[in-house]
Formats: structure tokens, C-alpha cells, sequence
């Protein structure tokens, strides 16, 4: 078990230049995990043309990709993504990536781990909602954060 884990870090770590541009680009991550020994990313993307970037991606870190396995496939329901503004910041409001509405029992680890497949990245999140978050360890049901 220790020996996945510690390769499940590597191989995150390697690709995640690809983990934390997939909710970017809009495409819902739903496992990033180890299966046979590979680093197994499933999601869904709006588009094939997201899809094709996010490959693009993951060609970029390693054009064999021979300890990945990338299951992305096509919801056209899922939002497109808008195009970033100059500047960023929480202005942008419901145009700065995906939303998510916090229900009873939820934490920005939780939601991290849910968006981007680590629970590490909550501050991301956080820091894209200081317009309404102080603290980070106080969130409500019913607030509708902005996940960048």
C-alpha cells in the first residue's frame, strides 16, 4: 500500500501541470488515482477540443505518457469554460471558472479533492473567494463559491 501511495505522490507530482489545468479548461475530474501501477485521470470534458488540450497537456510533460492512463471523455452538458480576463481576481464572478454551491458536511479540502483530486489545493479555492471567505475553515452550506 505504501509503495502505491508513494508512487500515486510521484506521478501527481509529475502531472500536475495536467491535474490543476483540467478544471481550468472546465473538464470535471472524477479519479485521479493509481490502477496497474499507472496514474489513472478520468473526467469528463464540454468538448473535444478541450479534450484535445488537455492531451496536449499531458504530452507536453511526457510524450510517451507511459505511466499514465487519461480517460477523458465528452459531456456536452458540462459548461464551457469562459475565457480568462486580464488581470484575474474575484470580480470575475460566475464567468471565472466552474461554481459550486457548499452543502452540509463539506470542507474547501473536500471540494478541492472533488475539482482538482487533491485535498492540498482547498487554498486555491479559498483565495479565489476572499471576497466572502475569511477563514478558510469556516464555510456555510448555501454559499456559492467560484472554483478557478
Amino acid at each position: 500500500m505504501a509503495d502505491n501511495d508513494q508512487l500515486l505522490n510521484q506521478l501527481k507530482g509529475k502531472y500536475s501541470s495536467v491535474i490543476s489545468a483540467a478544471p481550468q479548461l472546465g473538464i470535471q475530474l472524477q479519479n485521479v488515482h493509481i490502477e496497474n501501477g499507472k496514474l489513472l485521470i478520468r473526467g469528463k470534458a464540454p468538448s473535444e477540443g478541450i479534450k484535445n488540450e488537455i492531451w496536449n497537456k499531458i504530452k507536453a510533460v511526457d510524450p510517451g505518457y507511459s505511466d499514465l492512463v487519461a480517460d477523458i471523455s465528452i459531456d456536452s452538458s458540462l459548461p464551457q469554460p469562459q475565457p480568462m480576463m486580464a488581470g484575474g481576481g474575484g470580480a470575475q464572478g460566475a464567468s471565472g471558472g466552474n461554481r459550486y454551491t457548499v452543502q452540509s458536511g463539506d470542507s474547501l479540502s473536500k471540494i478541492a479533492k472533488q475539482f482538482y483530486g487533491d485535498a492540498n489545493a482547498y487554498n486555491r479555492i479559498f483565495e479565489a473567494n476572499r471576497n466572502i471567505l475569511n477563514d478558510p475553515n469556516k464555510i456555510q452550506p448555501g454559499q456559492e463559491l467560484v472554483i478557478p
